[in-house]
């Protein structure tokens, strides 16, 4: 059997392909998770437009929002990669003011997670029975129920929930799943953030723990691009797959 040699970093052992043991777990760490990631996708477009009532993707979502809170996201990616290159530069203050910079975005981006969530499940319906001008399918529903005998305005509460429709199941569970995962990466890259201060906590020499972290952290702003394009873009505007 040969024998493993030392690596560089951390004083861990690697493996026979040349990968720190560690690297390697969070590798196939990473190919499982995303292996789930594309099974709740793929559920989520086959039941895509199966719901038998709303509201739908075009009701609720608010694409100027979700963009927003997606830059916040790719925004921190790019502060995670600015954090682990202080470090190789044995800049210990630059790590940290960067390390909090990407906390700060990832803690961002679930309030605006939040925010929708919230939104979503009080969605308000608002229908000028006069001149209702252009409405989605699921208004004009009930446009047609509720508008009649003189009514001028229609006005009730809409909200989306994981038992209001399939829709709502299966959004709910891609993206509360994944609003999961970033909260524990800012969990773990505050932990990094608090462990600098420890003395020897955080250095050049002992870099793994942050490359991991980074690893992790990429991954999951990978994922929200792809929830994004499939769940948000292509369930609102027209000439995207239905």
């Amino acid at each position: 059997m040969a024998e493993t040699a030392v690596s560089n970093h951390d004083g861990d052992h690697q493996t026979t392909t040349g990968l720190n043991h560690r690297k390697m777990l969070m590798w196939v760490f990473l190919g499982s998770d995303c292996m789930f990631f594309a099974t709740l996708i793929a559920t989520y477009l086959v039941y895509k437009g199966k719901s038998l009532s709303g509201p739908m993707p075009i009701d609720v979502f608010s694409i100027p929002v979700t963009t927003v809170s997606t830059f916040v996201l790719l925004m921190s990616s790019m502060s995670m990669v600015l954090a682990y290159a202080a470090l190789r530069k044995g800049s210990l203050k630059g790590y940290r003011a960067w390390m909090l910079s990407t906390v700060i975005l990832g803690s961002t981006f679930l309030g605006f997670q939040t925010f929708e969530f919230y939104e979503f499940a009080n969605h308000h319906v608002h229908i000028d029975c006069i001149n209702p001008g252009e409405l989605s399918d699921y208004e004009q529903g009930l446009f047609d129920k509720n508008c009649k005998d003189g009514v001028d305005h229609y006005d009730a509460q809409h909200g989306l929930t994981p038992k209001t429709n399939l829709f709502g199941t299966t959004f709910f569970v891609l993206t509360g799943l994944h609003g999961t995962h970033v909260t524990i990466g800012v969990v773990w890259l505050f932990s990094l953030f608090l462990y600098s201060f420890k003395k020897g906590g955080v250095t050049p020499e002992r870099d793994l723990d942050t490359d991991l972290a980074a690893l992790y952290w990429h991954f999951v702003d990978i994922v929200w691009i792809v929830i994004f394009a499939v769940v948000y873009l292509f369930g609102v505007f027209e000439g995207f797959p239905t």
